[in-house]
């Protein structure tokens, strides 16, 4: 049974900094391509970032370049983003989704999904 469970969110301050954490099992995160998505109120899941299975090729949506990092330790199969100058509009709750595909883990539809931690920026 596969099993990813986000940890690292909570309440934070404009301009602060989190790392959310996603520890995977029933999988070897290496062999996936692995990635985040958030959903804010009143919205659908969004696409935030994510790194290939075979490389450490990665991509982010436009909103966060430069300020979130995507990154994984295959050693404790655990999946990472850190989020640096956090802003009002990052307030979401994050997912962490794993797929056999880069493609498919930029999707809305990746084969597994997470129960999401929850984020949130105050101004």
């Amino acid at each position: 049974q596969v099993q990813l469970v986000e940890s690292g969110g909570g309440l934070v301050q404009a301009g602060d900094s989190l790392r959310l954490s996603c520890a995977a099992s029933g999988l070897t995160i290496s062999s996936y391509s692995m990635g985040w998505f958030r959903q804010a109120p009143g919205t659908g899941r969004a696409f935030v970032a994510a790194i290939r299975s075979a490389s450490l090729t990665t991509a982010e949506a436009d909103s966060v370049k430069g300020r979130f990092t995507i990154s994984r330790d295959n050693a404790k199969n655990t999946l990472y983003l850190q989020m640096n100058n956090l802003k009002p509009e990052d307030t979401a709750v994050y997912f962490c989704a794993a797929d056999s595909s880069f493609v498919g883990v930029k999707s809305t539809r990746p084969n597994y999904w997470g129960q999401g931690t929850r984020v949130t920026v105050s101004s």
